[in-house]
């Protein structure tokens, strides 16, 4: 270690190299937080996951029969039966899959129209796998989409994968707050028009029904009276003419109830040729009933056809009406097509409304719109994956900076001195130096995009106390040296350095092999990389750039010397 010693004190020996070693690190540093705003390192609350498992969810626009979205979900289907990784595909047309976590927290056990349907994906194991989950999703999604949806105009395909981390309703929620339904409707579509023209959003979906007219058929009592029949047969001929009705039960050993026998028409039946009051009026005209004198009456002499508003569904949330405006992303960072989205919104609202943002608080991004002519307010909240991402980021942060504080403070009771404190917690912060760099180079070794996530930050936060470690070592050592060798301060910081190099690399060894295991794993990699690359910076900062510093330290400084 002679070399390593010698080589530090020609360094503290120079002001120019001193001076160098600090513009070094400063620039390292500078340079590694550009990797943020120039997109080299991106982040995200954590990275895509592979499952052997995934579903896709097919929603018609509002009032498709069963037979339309059925024929949309075969158009699915038939893509995914020529993937050779699919093993095992059910449809449940009209319904929800079963409950699974994706499942629970996107509210698919509420779902009992004709309009929807869900197609469960089964694939073969993972680990037998060359492509992840997540990168078939993102192959297939454009390619049935731009199949299957235009059977259906209106339709929306979303698939669904099961989340890694917090169960949100989508990567990105804008949630339109207002009390003019039909307003917030509009302002609804306006977003919804941005989050598709946003790149790096997918699956975009207003979670409200769509306004329409219906035919509602409505029996005349005082007709059916007079012309000698009852409501009840009126009732049962609607439902068969047009569902199908139960007409008898049947028993059977394996059951412990009776099984219901049901008698429907046929498809040419029950069908209308085309979608009109005409169609509908001549149906009815077709079906006669019997009354009690035997005579024959036209259904369409008792039941009169009303055309009605649908009753959409109603969501509120802490007693205020809204509507969802969910997206996905598509292998990239939620927060990024946030700002590019909340920017063209902005931009897109002002003419016709007063905007007003949120301060610095949890719903920083928020804004309220206030109409300009009516004075009505609506709120743009946004929720989601994305949420959670910037509150865990920010807790991280607050954590990491409250960690640093109490470092400080205890090694001002312990040297009594702000300058060799300051020495200590410098050198732990400039680890992030290695982290993101780490994060950037390992970009270059995965297919899919290397995010700095929330694992990652942890990893940081342990490398605190490793990076406060190697330089309290090295200071302590060093004043030992100062005071009971009469060694000069910088024969003193130079020697410790090359003393304490071999026991802080074993340590860096150690911490870099326990992190390789992780570096591997979808979910904790940015922990093992964070660990692997901030050790690494730690090592450099603690043997060049914290000797600078000490030697520039007047605490360090004793009279004898």
């Amino acid at each position: 270690m002679k070399n390593l010693e010698n080589f530090i004190f020609s360094i503290l020996e120079s002001k120019k190299k001193k001076k160098m070693v600090i513009i070094l690190t400063a620039a390292a540093f500078f340079l590694s937080l550009m990797m943020f705003p120039t997109k080299l390192v991106l982040a995200k609350m954590l990275p895509g996951k592979s499952a052997n498992t995934f579903s896709i969810y097919v929603d018609t626009p509002t009032g498709s029969s069963i037979d339309e979205t059925k024929r949309v979900s075969d158009c699915v289907i038939d893509f995914l039966k020529k993937e050779k990784e699919v093993m095992h595909l059910e449809l449940f047309l009209g319904q929800g899959i079963p409950l699974d976590y994706a499942g629970l927290v996107k509210g698919a056990s509420m779902k009992r129209t004709e309009n929807v349907s869900e197609i469960s994906v089964n694939l073969t194991d993972k680990h037998h796998r060359n492509e992840p989950s997540f990168l078939m999703v993102q192959r297939l999604r454009p390619m049935i989409q731009d199949a299957c949806t235009p059977l259906k105009e209106g339709t929306n395909i979303k698939f669904i994968e099961q989340p890694s981390g917090p169960p949100t309703l989508a990567s990105i929620v804008v949630e339109v707050h207002g009390d003019n339904m039909s307003k917030v409707r509009s302002i609804a579509v306006d977003v919804a028009d941005v989050l598709s023209g946003t790149d790096g959003l997918v699956d975009i979906d207003i979670m409200a029904d769509d306004n329409y007219y219906k035919y509602e058929l409505v029996p005349d009592k005082e007709k059916i009276a007079r012309s000698g029949l009852s409501v009840k047969q009126v009732n049962n001929i609607l439902y068969l003419a047009f569902e199908g009705m139960v007409i008898a039960h049947k028993n059977a050993k394996n059951s412990p109830d009776q099984i219901n026998i049901f008698l429907i028409l046929d498809d040419e039946s029950k069908k209308l040729p085309v979608s009109s009051v005409d169609a509908l009026e001549s149906k009815l005209s077709s079906l006669n009933l019997m009354n009690i004198k035997g005579m024959m009456v036209p259904l369409s002499e008792v039941v009169s056809i009303r055309k009605v508003k649908s009753n959409p569904m109603i969501m509120h949330k802490d007693l205020s009406r809204m509507v969802n405006v969910v997206a996905e992303t598509d292998m990239v960072s939620q927060v990024y097509p946030l700002l590019d989205a909340r920017d063209v919104m902005l931009e897109k609202f002002k003419e016709a409304y007063t905007i007003t943002k949120a301060g610095f608080s949890t719903y920083m991004f928020d804004f309220t719109l206030e109409d300009k002519k009516t004075h009505e307010q609506f709120l743009i909240r946004w929720d989601g994956e994305m949420k959670v991402s910037l509150d865990t980021f920010r807790d991280l942060g607050g954590a990491f900076i409250s960690a640093l504080i109490l470092i400080f403070l205890l090694l001002v009771i312990y040297y009594k001195s702000f300058a060799i404190s300051g020495i200590v917690l410098l050198g732990s912060f400039l680890s992030l130096i290695g982290v993101i760099v780490g994060h950037w180079v390992a970009n270059w070794f995965t297919s899919e995009t290397f995010f700095l996530t929330a694992t990652s930050l942890i990893g940081f936060i342990a490398l605190i106390g490793i990076s406060s470690r190697n330089s309290l070592l090295l200071i302590d050592f060093a004043k030992s040296l100062m005071e009971h060798e009469n060694m000069k301060k910088r024969r003193a910081i130079a020697v410790a350095a090359a003393t304490r190099a071999k026991p802080i690399m074993l340590t860096a060894v150690a911490i870099i092999l326990g992190s390789a295991l992780l570096a591997g794993d979808p979910v904790f990699g940015g922990l093992g990389v964070a660990l692997i690359s901030g050790t690494v910076a730690a090592v450099f900062v603690s043997l060049l750039f914290i000797p600078v510093l000490m030697d520039n330290a007047k605490a360090m400084d004793f009279d004898k010397n």
